[in-house]
């Protein structure tokens, strides 16, 4: 029997809340371009909240990708270890843009949000594909945790972007008014 038929519920509530997620990403970055900016700086979003879609992308795929009916384990860990290598390189990639953008200063939080959680749910991934072989439960709770530690970074990352962009570009713009 295959191990990944008990985890499809997990799968099923955590696929669909990173897909909710995603649609009310959208809407609510649509409803902050309506606000005053003040300075038109693409670097800021490629840093902040490119990484926050990615990171409920990840969530989405991967949990339908895991409630698929998988013959065995081999592909699915193949799988799910491609996408932590992938997100591995990509976080090595946000860093970079935190670094170098100058719409905004990274505080602590920033960097543990933006960096450190991510960077460490995707090498979870990539461990525990390679671990799946040696440890096959500790594994799968390895990828059920990276997955949750994604939703859970997304969630802190888009409400930080919507606290920033109503309360301190707003107010930074009516005082300048």
């Amino acid at each position: 029997m295959n191990p990944l038929v008990g985890w499809q519920n997990f799968y099923v509530i955590v696929g669909s809340s990173a897909g909710a997620l995603i649609g009310l990403q959208f809407v609510v970055m649509s409803l902050i371009t309506a606000l005053p900016k003040a300075a038109n700086n693409p670097d800021g979003p490629r840093a902040f909240a490119t990484p926050t879609i990615v990171h409920f992308a990840t969530v989405l795929g991967l949990s339908a990708f895991l409630c698929a009916p998988w013959d065995g384990l081999g592909s699915a860990a193949a799988f799910w270890g491609s996408v932590g290598l992938a997100g591995v390189v990509y976080d090595l990639i946000i860093v970079r843009r935190m670094r170098t953008q100058n719409a905004y200063r990274p505080e602590f939080e920033d960097w543990l949000f933006h960096a450190l959680l991510p960077f460490s749910a995707y090498l979870v991934l990539a461990v525990s594909a390679y671990a799946v072989r040696f440890y096959l439960r500790g594994a799968l709770f390895g990828v059920a945790s990276a997955v949750m530690l994604l939703l859970f970074v997304g969630i802190h990352n888009a409400w930080d972007a919507v606290v920033y962009h109503v309360f301190v570009q707003r107010a930074a713009s009516e005082r300048k008014d």
